[in-house]
Formats: C-alpha cells, sequence, structure tokens
C-alpha cells in the first residue's frame, strides 16, 4: 500500500519535476517531450508523474508559471533599490536583459510559445500578469517624476515591444556581427522616451 503523501511530498515532487520539464521543454522543444521521458528523467514509473499533474500541458502551465514568477522576482527587485525613477527604469530594462540572456530558452518559453488553453490555468494567469505588471509599472513614476508624458500601459508595452524585439533578434543570431544587443535595446529606449517627453 503506497504511503500517504504530505503537502511538503507533493510539492518537492511537483517542483522536482518542474524543473525536468524546464530543462527538456527547453532543450527539445514542449511538443517533442513526452509524460514517460519526464517519469524516466526523475527515475519513477511512467503512471507517477499524473498523480501531481493532469497531463502534460497542465506540468508546461506549470513550468511557465514559475518562470513568469521568476522573472517579475527579478524586475521587483531591481525596481525597489533606491534611486529617482530614471535610475530605477534602467535597473529595470537591465534586469529584463540580465534575465533574458542569462535563461534564454526559459524566455522563450515564457514570450515565444503560445499555450492554447492559456485561460484554463490560473496560476500561469496570474503569474503572466505579474510579470506584466512589473514590465510597465515603473512607467508610472517616469510620468509622475515629469520625464514621460501619455498613458502607462500604452508606453510600457511600447518600451517591452522594443526590448522583446531586440532580445529575440539577438537569441535568433539575426544581429549584425559584433552588434551590442544591451546598447541597441537603451539607444532604442532613449529614442521612444525622447518622442515621450512632456512638451
Amino acid at each position: 500500500m503506497p504511503r500517504t503523501l504530505s503537502e511538503s511530498d507533493v510539492a518537492g515532487f511537483r517542483e522536482r519535476l518542474c524543473e525536468a520539464a524546464e530543462r527538456l521543454f527547453s532543450e527539445r522543444g514542449p511538443d517533442a517531450v513526452t509524460m514517460r521521458q519526464l517519469a524516466s528523467e526523475l527515475g519513477v514509473s511512467p503512471m507517477t508523474p499524473y498523480r501531481y499533474f493532469k497531463d502534460k500541458d497542465d506540468i508546461l502551465a506549470a513550468v511557465r508559471a514559475g518562470a513568469f514568477d521568476r522573472f517579475a522576482e527579478a524586475l521587483e527587485a531591481a525596481y525597489a533599490e533606491a534611486g529617482d525613477a530614471r535610475a530605477r527604469s534602467a535597473r529595470v530594462a537591465e534586469a529584463y536583459l540580465d534575465f533574458a540572456f542569462a535563461h534564454p530558452q526559459t524566455y522563450k518559453l515564457m514570450f515565444d510559445l503560445h499555450q492554447p488553453n492559456e485561460l484554463d490555468y490560473p496560476d500561469l494567469r496570474r503569474a503572466a500578469e505579474r510579470a506584466r505588471r512589473t514590465m510597465s509599472g515603473y512607467v508610472g513614476g517616469l510620468i509622475e517624476a515629469g520625464v514621460l508624458a501619455g498613458d502607462p500601459e500604452e508606453i510600457g508595452a511600447m518600451f517591452w515591444a522594443a526590448t522583446h524585439g531586440v532580445v529575440l533578434l539577438a537569441l535568433a543570431g539575426k544581429l549584425d556581427p559584433g552588434a551590442d544587443p544591451r546598447k541597441l535595446a537603451s539607444n532604442l529606449s532613449h529614442a521612444l522616451s525622447r518622442g515621450l517627453r512632456p512638451h
């Protein structure tokens, strides 16, 4: 008779399974990974993952939710450091690029993957929304400081689109050889800021 699992047992196995899944999803792409492979990675029976997750999509949603939370934590920590609105926004941008270039495959799982049933996973929706807020929250501080003028959500989306575009081009090797993606992202940010200054 199998022993009863405690909450910490369940949480620990789920975490180990998500770590293995993130690695395999990143290396092979989610479509190429099976539940059997995930079980084998952890040295458990093929049916064991089903005790903790409904299916592979459920695992993918959990992996992506964890990634969004780690990403948001990095940006929130950068914004929380002391400094004026400009300094804090610069640190958020730097934290964004640090995360993307340190964890490129995870970044792609977060932003370059369409999971059709995302609405079925409340934790994934929560984590993605948290990440979205961290990518535009600093804009409110810039507007309050008189650095920028406009709708903070729209401006945040503009800066995000610019940064995301640079990251994807860099990760795909599409920038000119020797081009510095961090400098390009900074130049784009400054160009956008000039056009968004109060008149």
